[in-house]
């Protein structure tokens, strides 16, 4: 099994980057972005610098732009180069603990915790302790129906493996502003999963690299690039996501959380209309993404 982890940074080698870049059985790739220094090394890992990116793919660099996480892409294109089988997509300020990547239940049959809720939108949250927060992405109009209805046990083969995090959590920016939270997640909540839509990032995410054609960070979408790619890969194929225990620590870099929440705001306004369409069948490319975006789309399928 060939397991890779992508991750795009602006800064020099992180603890968290230098942590995965020792895990023996993965190999860490980092997308270079304008602002990278320019000295940017690794020990054991690859590092894509901007100019390798272009020579990959020049029309899908300039679709997608500079000084922006999309740049992660070339990281997933790279991943599938390599025959990547799992692809792990993690950030550079999440720490990982020693376990990290140990308990990998993607491509084999599980018997794993089945939520069934009342709305077409599963929150993960609400199954932990923590169930007053709410998952970046989580339409606002549902956190005060979010209703647990059942909970059974399912055999299941997942497809994509959301690990959570403990320290600063995966919330919006009015969540976080509300709550300020520092989390511990209890382990003996996961794992677990819904039939229902429900939102996964690119913080702490394993992916089967069966999904990756139809998996892109959207550009022009500001801080719903994964939640929206995470919503389209599951109205596109039929997959199954579960939520692990937490196996990073999030020592969140600087944020201004104004600035999060201006680049959160086409979420906050359309998360909603997104999965409705999704759970409607009658979701279309175009009513959500620019042009220019869904043709950077279509180029880096190219690649699959």
């Amino acid at each position: 099994m060939n397991k890779v982890i992508v991750t795009t940074s602006i800064n020099p080698p992180t603890e968290a980057i230098k942590k995965f870049d020792d895990f023996k059985d993965w190999t860490l790739i980092v997308i270079g972005d304008k602002k990278t220094p320019k000295d940017y090394k690794l020990k054991n890992g690859i590092y894509i610098s901007p100019n390798e990116q272009i020579k990959l793919d020049k029309k899908l660099s300039d679709l997608i732009g500079w000084n922006c996480i999309e740049r992660r892409n070339f990281g997933l294109i790279y991943a599938n180069k390599i025959g990547a089988t799992i692809i792990a997509l993690v950030d550079d300020d999440n720490i990982p603990y020693k376990f990290w990547g140990k308990d990998i239940l993607i491509g084999e049959k599980q018997l794993i915790n089945e939520y069934t809720v009342k709305d077409g939108v599963f929150d993960p949250f609400i199954a932990t302790e923590y169930s007053n927060l709410w998952h970046r992405g989580f339409p606002l109009e549902l956190i005060d129906t979010r209703i647990i209805k059942k909970i059974s046990k399912k055999n299941i083969v997942p497809d994509v493996q959301a690990d959570f995090w403990n320290g600063d959590p995966d919330i919006d920016a009015i969540c976080r502003m509300m709550n300020h939270p520092s989390c511990n997640f209890s382990n003996k909540n996961f794992p677990f999963f819904s039939k229902k839509l429900s939102p996964f990032n690119t913080q702490n995410t394993f992916l089967s690299s069966k999904v990756l054609k139809d998996y892109f960070l959207f550009p022009d979408v500001g801080r719903m690039h994964d939640i929206w790619a995470a919503y389209y890969l599951q109205y596109k194929k039929n997959v199954n996501v579960i939520y692990s225990k937490a196996s990073v620590f999030q020592k969140r870099n600087n944020h201004d959380l104004v600035i999060d929440l201006k680049n959160e705001f086409i979420g906050l306004k359309q998360n909603y209309l997104f999965t409705k369409s999704i759970i409607n069948k009658d979701f279309k490319l175009k009513k959500f993404f620019t042009e220019k975006a869904i043709m950077a789309f279509k180029q880096y399928q190219t690649h699959f």
